[in-house]
């Protein structure tokens, strides 16, 4: 799911970046800004972050006293995209193993769709494997899959999410 969220982070700038000129300082508060959003990836609670859509307010700078640095408070709203337990969601497969499959999601690629949560399909081997039920339904590589997100799991040391979903349901499976 794609949410909004209000953020307020310290922005430091450091002493030889600083300019008097009220749009270069600004600029390199931006900047700055955006080199650590883009750092971060991601957290636990918000998920993955993707855009900065508005800067709302650049509050006064304060001098650290070791550094000479400037701090920065800047408040902003971010889309961010986190996977729910109980949504449904479309992902692409890109690998196909014996027990199950991986697919992306947005901007993860750790969605896992175990062969026991999709009944009604058999792995068939070869050169280029796949999922067939006895519709002739087709799960390959590179096929748009509806799913229904079971658990999700943050790695921390990564900033990544883990997903673990299913086919058990009303209208889930390939999109044609």
């Amino acid at each position: 799911m794609y949410l909004k969220s209000k953020l307020s982070w310290n922005v430091v700038i450091p002493a030889d970046k600083m300019d008097m000129k009220g749009l270069l300082l600004q600029r390199a508060i931006i900047t700055r800004l955006m080199e650590v959003f883009a750092a971060k990836k991601a957290t636990k609670d918000l998920g993955y972050f993707l855009a900065v859509t508005t800067v709302q307010s650049i509050g006064e700078g304060k001098v650290r006293q070791q550094s000479g640095d400037v701090l920065f408070p800047v408040d902003f709203t971010c889309i961010t995209f986190k996977m729910l337990v109980g949504e449904v969601l479309e992902g692409i497969v890109d690998k196909i193993l014996k027990h199950g499959i991986f697919l992306k999601c947005g901007p993860t690629d750790r969605v896992y769709l175990s062969h026991l949560k999709m009944a009604d399909y058999q792995y068939v081997p070869g050169e280029n494997p796949y999922f067939m039920n006895e519709k002739s339904s087709k799960i390959e590589k590179g096929v748009v899959v509806r799913f229904l997100v079971l658990g999700e799991k943050f790695i921390e040391t990564d900033k990544e999410f883990q997903a673990v979903v299913s086919l058990e349901g009303d209208y889930l499976g390939p999109v044609a």
